[in-house]
């Protein structure tokens, strides 16, 4: 059996390491690299049950246990470790602003007001590190990765199942096709009727601040004249610290290695770092970048097959939770593939048949 996977993010790495490890013959057409999108800029959080209540609560579980997991089984180090989370805002009137905060790397007036997760419930990854360990494992399984732009969906003579995949380079014959692009799979419903998926772009600032920032996750709450913003911080193992803030729609390039973030972003989310701590200071900037995360119309994932096509599947829309549910996705997926239905965790709630199809010409139009 061979399956093509489009795209060489977390969650076709994902795939592609648990079909590899059953014994299919995985291609991975990717256009630009491994982790080139939110899959290597993204912040690496991960929480058991902070999708408690939600459709999404027994995929987050899974996949929480698999990155427990994956360390053990898989080679190379993507800066794994458990961590506390904790939320609280940042004091805009000058009574607060001189109290210290809770936790002596931050400066004073940043107030820690509640624990949200402890070193149970929350860690964290580097993402682009993850992802490429995840892919070198599938490729050492076995798996192939190949650099091309997909343009279609090669099918039979009746239309309704999927032979393959069309690329700049020719066609690739398989079994079966996952699209796993995030939001560039808009562009897929050219080829195929899916719902709708967009792209929300969130910049970021990348620190090194070496071993001077503990594992502390924060969620906090900045207060302006224009209203409060949420801000996060994400210290990762390897000495790294990403703060994220003012995601905004902005137009998705058709590249993914054009995007880039919004200067006036970037510049007041350097402004609301330094006033975080003294230990983001300027001349410890690594990056200063963006990443676009899919979203679907109700906000779930498309987890699934692709309705009036056999053997074509989608995966994408995982909004935030992306690197956290990329591993159970992945299992899932082989699971569904092989087996003809996923037994580690139900799909049901991502079937792409749950929404509408996106009309094509709308696509067009733009």
């Amino acid at each position: 059996m061979r399956v093509v996977i489009c795209g060489g993010g977390v969650i076709g790495a994902c795939t592609a390491y648990f079909l590899s490890r059953r014994g299919v013959d995985v291609v991975v057409v990717e256009r630009t690299e491994v982790a080139a999108a939110a899959s290597g800029k993204a912040g690496g959080f991960l929480a058991l049950d902070w999708c408690a209540g939600t459709p999404l609560d027994a995929l987050a579980r899974r996949s929480f246990v698999l990155h427990t997991q994956l360390p053990h089984e898989v080679a190379g180090n993507w800066a794994y470790r458990r961590m506390t989370a904790y939320g609280g805002f940042v004091a805009g009137d000058d009574a607060l602003r001189g109290t210290p905060s809770a936790l002596d790397w931050l400066s004073s007036g940043v107030v820690i007001a509640h624990r949200l997760g402890t070193t149970d419930t929350t860690a964290i990854v580097h993402p682009r590190k993850f992802t490429s360990a995840m892919m070198n494992a599938a490729l050492a399984q076995g798996a192939e990765l190949r650099r091309g732009r997909v343009t279609g969906i090669a099918r039979d003579a009746d239309g309704t199942t999927a032979k393959g995949v069309e690329t700049d380079g020719g066609v690739i014959e398989a079994d079966g096709v996952v699209i796993a692009i995030g939001p560039w799979s808009l562009l897929a419903t050219q080829w195929m009727r899916l719902p709708a998926v967009y792209g929300q772009r969130s910049p970021s600032i990348v620190y090194d601040t070496g071993r001077d920032v503990p594992a502390d996750a924060l969620f906090l709450e900045y207060e302006q004249s224009s209203g409060a913003i949420s801000i996060e911080v994400f210290p990762r193992a390897d000495g790294s610290t990403l703060i994220t803030a003012f995601s905004d729609v902005a137009p998705l390039p058709v590249d993914p290695a054009t995007v880039t973030p919004d200067q006036d972003a970037i510049e007041r989310l350097q402004a609301i770092a330094e006033r975080l701590s003294p230990l983001f200071r300027a001349d410890r900037i690594i990056a200063r970048q963006a990443c676009f995360r899919p979203l679907t119309r109700d906000g779930l994932p498309l987890i699934g097959r692709v309705p009036n096509c056999e053997g074509l599947y989608v995966a994408t829309g995982h909004n935030v939770w992306g690197i956290l549910n990329a591993p159970a996705t992945g299992e899932a997926f082989a699971e569904l593939i092989t087996e003809g239905a996923a037994r580690s965790v139900d799909l049901t709630p991502f079937d792409p048949a749950r929404l509408p199809p996106l009309d094509p010409s709308l696509l067009r139009a733009r």
